[in-house]
């Protein structure tokens, strides 16, 4: 009896979870769409930053524009309520989607790599 032990490479394509794979991939494109609405909006330039400088898959996200990090940091906030994001947009808007979002791009994750998820907390 001949006994054989994958190696990782193998099983994380398996499952989807080596560098670019499709767990990966989901995962850009739920932050991605889901920063939106908290992602400040004059010109909606700074969003199409998060697009178009962000290759799917890499995990790293981009907004190369010359006030991205200005927003990011000091904006005010001011979006307006009653309006469709509900005055979302400010500043920090990475870690305050994260914050409401997180659980369901985790969930969505481990379904895509074909696991369980059991929330946390």
């Amino acid at each position: 009896m001949e006994f054989r032990i994958k190696d990782t490479e193998e099983l994380l394509r398996a499952r989807g979870l080596q560098k670019g794979g499709r767990v990966q991939k989901f995962i850009d494109s739920e932050v991605i769409r889901n920063m939106d609405p908290y992602t400040p909006k004059r010109s909606g330039d700074l969003i199409k930053s998060a697009i178009l400088g962000m290759v799917i898959g890499s995990g790293i996200i981009r907004q190369n524009i010359p006030y991205a990090r200005k927003n990011y940091y000091g904006n005010k906030g001011r979006g307006l309520q009653g309006t469709a994001n509900g005055g979302l947009r400010g500043k920090k808007w990475f870690e305050r989607m994260k914050a409401v979002w997180l659980e369901n791009i985790l969930a969505g994750a481990a379904e895509r790599a074909g696991a369980r998820y059991k929330k946390r907390g």
